[in-house]
C-alpha cells in the first residue's frame, strides 16, 4: 500500500488502512472504551466522522487533499468494541475538486454514509 497523505494520524483514532487503489480506500475500524459517550457504550459520531474524512482522504491520496465540505447521515448506532470498515471512492474529479463518497459499514451493514467534497491543493495548506 503507498499512502501518500495523512502519514501521522493516530490510527487508533481514525482508523487503518486495509486496501487502497486509484481512487478508492478502505479502512478498518474498532471503537474502544475512550469513544463512548455514555453507560449503553454509544459510540459519539465525531469518530465515526473522522474515520469518514480519513477514508476520503486516502481515496484521493495526494499529500496536500483537504477537507472542503461534508454531507453525512447517521443510520445506526455503533457500540464501544465493535469493528466498522469504511469505504470511499471517488465519483468525480473536476480540476482541484474531488467528490468522494464513503460509506461505513458494521458487517455489510450501513451505519454512516457521506459525501465529501476534497480539493488537492498545490502546496501544503499550513506551508508557507
Amino acid at each position: 500500500m503507498n499512502v501518500q497523505t495523512h502519514l501521522k494520524i493516530n490510527q487508533s483514532l481514525c482508523g487503518t488502512p486495509i486496501e487502497l487503489s486509484e481512487g478508492s480506500a478502505k479502512v478498518s475500524f474498532t471503537t474502544s472504551s475512550l469513544m463512548g459517550s455514555d453507560s449503553y457504550g454509544l459510540v459519539h459520531g465525531g469518530f465515526l466522522f473522522g474515520l469518514a474524512d480519513y477514508a476520503a482522504m486516502l481515496a484521493v491520496n495526494d499529500p496536500n487533499v483537504v477537507l472542503g465540505s461534508a454531507e453525512s447521515k447517521f443510520l445506526k448506532p455503533v457500540a464501544v468494541g465493535e469493528t466498522v470498515i469504511a469505504s470511499a471512492q471517488i465519483a468525480s474529479e473536476s480540476g482541484k475538486k474531488r467528490i468522494v463518497t464513503v460509506t461505513i459499514a458494521r458487517d455489510e451493514d450501513p451505519v454512516f454514509t457521506g459525501t465529501f467534497t476534497c480539493f488537492v491543493l498545490e502546496k501544503h495548506l499550513l506551508e508557507q
